[in-house]
C-alpha cells in the first residue's frame, strides 16, 4: 500500500518511509564506510535513487531490503572507484548506542573504552565481514533479507556471519575485551 502511494508520487508516503528508514540506513552506512562525509553522500544518493526509481517499484517490494541493497551497492561502487584502504580508521563515530538511563562517570568511561575497542576490532575486519555483522547485529535485519542485500545464498550468509563473529571475537581477544560483548550480535545456527 505504501509502495503504491510512493509510486504515485505521494510526498506523504515518502515522508513515512523516510521516518522509518532514515536513521537505520545512515547508521549502517556510517559504520560501513567509517567516514561521516562518505556516509552522508551515500545516504543522500540512496534516497535520491528511491525517488528516481519509485515508479519502477513492484507493489510487493520490501522497502527496507531495497534501501539497504541500494546503500550497500553504492558503498561497493564507491570502494571500487576510490580503492580506499580498510586500515584507515579516522572519522569513526561511536558504534554501540548505550541505554538512556543515567550512567556513572565510571560506566561512561568503561562504555567509551568498550566502544573504541569494538570499533578497532570491526575496523580490522574485511569489509564483507563487517557488513554482515552490521546488517544483522546492528541494523537488525532478517538474515534472509541480508542474504538478498549481499547477493548471496542464505547458507553463504550463515557461513560468512559465523566467520565474521569468529574474527571479531579474535580481534576483541587480542584487544583484551571479554567475548561477552558479542551478546548484542545474534548468533545463527551453522549447518
Amino acid at each position: 500500500m505504501l509502495v503504491g502511494r510512493l509510486r504515485q508520487g505521494e510526498a506523504e508516503a515518502f515522508d513515512q518511509i523516510y521516518a522509518v528508514f532514515n536513521k537505520p540506513l545512515f547508521t549502517f552506512l556510517i559504520r560501513l564506510a567509517r567516514h561521516r562525509d562518505v556516509a552522508e553522500d551515500l545516504h543522500e544518493e540512496t534516497w535520491l535513487r528511491l525517488v528516481k526509481h519509485a515508479d519502477r517499484l513492484h507493489a510487493d517490494t520490501r522497502l527496507g531490503p531495497w534501501l539497504f541493497t541500494v546503500a550497500r551497492n553504492l558503498y561497493v561502487s564507491y570502494r571500487r572507484s576510490r580503492a580506499l584502504e580498510d586500515s584507515a580508521a579516522a572519522g569513526l563515530i561511536g558504534l554501540w548506542p548505550f541505554g538512556p538511563r543515567e550512567t556513572s562517570p565510571f560506566e561512561k568511561t568503561a562504555a567509551n573504552e568498550l566502544e573504541r575497542r569494538i570499533e578497532r576490532a570491526l575496523a580490522h575486519l574485511p569489509a564483507a565481514s563487517r557488513e554482515v555483522l552490521l546488517l544483522v547485529g546492528i541494523s537488525g535485519l532478517d538474515q534472509s533479507e541480508v542474504a538478498d542485500i549481499c547477493g548471496i545464498t542464505p547458507a553463504a550468509l550463515r557461513q560468512r556471519l559465523h566467520r565474521a563473529r569468529e574474527m571479531l571475537a579474535q580481534a576483541l581477544d587480542r584487544d583484551a575485551v571479554a567475548p561477552s560483548v558479542l551478546e548484542g550480535v545474534p548468533s545463527c545456527p551453522t549447518r
